[in-house]
């Protein structure tokens, strides 16, 4: 099945932004993102690769469970799951616009077959004006977490559908450059060529409520530089941040594969 003219992007979501920064998911940030796709449905198709689920399941699982403890990840995961896709049905609905849950797991992209079966299925999803809406699927995932708080996965993910950009929604405006950083005043790397001039910038630090720090950043515009895919990091918490970045009218990191 062919792809459609609309250029693709596989937008990538991780827990802080959807959580604002809190201890709980975020309709209006579901409700920006939805409004945004909207705006841009003509001219763009989405994919979503979207953490949140166990953020998801700690707003709801000691109301549903008379306060029992849930400590295990793959269970949290499971429960919030079910939210978490309710929350984005909700406020995506409300704007017209449908959306349909993958669930895929790591090995998924090791298996042709397994490959073939994504890219059908995404295809025809898309065709019919679904959003595919992606995570792990922690249930059956065995180390915590394989995808570096999806990064990886949006990153695999956005090479095998051929996808012409990769947004990279974060809690920073873009990569800062390390010499800012180590003067406390972050400066954003506007655009580079190929990933390896990245490397030497990145000073180490992971996100509050991610498992994903600037590496699995790294890693994943590995993946899609090779594959020839433009990767866009953008701050995800302010509002509008996909319809600024494409009018280039916030700071964020451009990298342009080789």
């Amino acid at each position: 099945m062919m792809k459609t003219t609309k250029k693709r992007i596989v937008l990538k979501i991780g827990s802080n932004t959807l959580t604002r920064e809190t201890n709980h998911i975020s309709r209006g940030k579901i409700e920006d993102i939805a409004r945004q796709i909207a705006v841009l449905k003509n001219k763009y198709e989405f994919v979503i690769v979207s953490s949140g689920a166990i953020a998801a399941a700690k707003q709801f699982v000691n109301l549903e469970s008379n306060g029992k403890e849930i400590n295990v990840k793959q269970a949290l995961a499971s429960i919030g799951q079910l939210h978490l896709m309710r929350i984005y049905q909700e406020n995506f609905r409300e704007l017209g616009l449908l959306i349909s849950q993958c669930l895929l797991s790591y090995s998924d992209f090791k298996s042709k077959t397994s490959k073939e079966n994504i890219v059908n299925t995404i295809n025809i999803l898309l065709q019919n004006d679904y959003i595919p809406i992606i995570n792990e699927n922690d249930t059956v995932a065995t180390d915590e977490i394989k995808f570096g708080d999806n990064d990886k996965l949006a990153a695999l993910t956005a090479e095998l559908i051929q996808a012409d950009l990769l947004i990279i929604a974060t809690n920073t405006d873009g990569i800062y450059t390390k010499e800012s950083m180590t003067l406390n005043s972050p400066e954003t790397i506007k655009e580079v060529i190929g990933f390896e001039s990245l490397i030497t910038e990145i000073a180490d630090g992971k996100s509050s409520h991610g498992t994903g720090g600037m590496k699995s950043k790294v890693d994943a515009v590995e993946i899609a530089s090779a594959a020839g895919i433009e990767t866009w990091i953008v701050n995800g918490l302010n509002e509008n941040f996909i319809t600024n970045a494409v009018a280039d009218e916030i700071p964020f990191t451009k990298i342009k594969p080789r």
